[in-house]
């Protein structure tokens, strides 16, 4: 393959996802991956700042679309309608190719503590990126906190659900019945 070929980072990310598959996270460099990828070390490095970054490469586009679609909410609308729509936003981003690579991501997580400890962070991020938009839309720092978590919360068991399933189902349906159920059992706490 061409060093000019388009989809330097589809490709960095293929190649990364198969030799860490291979050999093992630990084990592979970052001029292996460059070189499966037929690009340069320098490319890599021009698109990551390491490994482990081709793998969460998505995250700046999962909070942009949670954050977008917070602010796009009708003014009128109540914060689970809000919170809805946010994760909603979130979920929406994803494809049905990614379904996939999240298969072969997920065994490749559990196993490695140094990814496990960054997919840890970019949970962390983007419920903080919610947390913020919300928090400017309702002028309340609590309630943008709780619906924050409820909504990340969400989101993760949704997608863990979408991978896992052989069912087509959307991850949108998915993690908004995972919403439902979360908000649920959070009444279920208010109530006693």
């Amino acid at each position: 393959m061409a060093r000019w070929d388009p989809d330097a980072r589809g490709r960095l990310l293929r190649a990364a996802i198969e030799l860490f598959t291979e050999q093992g996270y630990e084990t592979t460099t970052t001029a292996q991956i460059a070189q499966r990828a037929g690009l340069t070390r320098t490319t890599l490095f021009r698109l990551f700042s390491d490994k482990r970054e081709i793998l969460f490469q998505g995250q700046g586009a999962l909070i942009a679309g949670a954050t977008e679609a917070i602010h796009r909410a009708p003014a009128d609308a109540s914060a689970g309608e809000v919170l809805t729509a946010g994760v909603t936003g979130l979920a929406g981003v994803h494809t049905a190719e990614q379904r996939e690579t999240g298969r072969l991501l997920a065994p490749l997580m559990a196993s490695s503590p140094e990814l496990q400890e960054r997919a840890a962070f970019k949970r962390d991020t983007i419920a903080r990126a919610i947390e913020h938009e919300l928090s400017e839309r309702f002028e309340d720092r609590r309630l943008a906190g709780v619906l924050a978590d409820i909504g990340v919360r969400s989101y993760y068991a949704g997608y863990a659900s979408w991978i896992a399933s052989p069912d087509d189902l959307p991850l949108t349906l998915l993690v908004q019945q995972e919403l439902a159920e979360h908000s649920a059992a959070l009444r279920q706490i208010l109530v006693e």
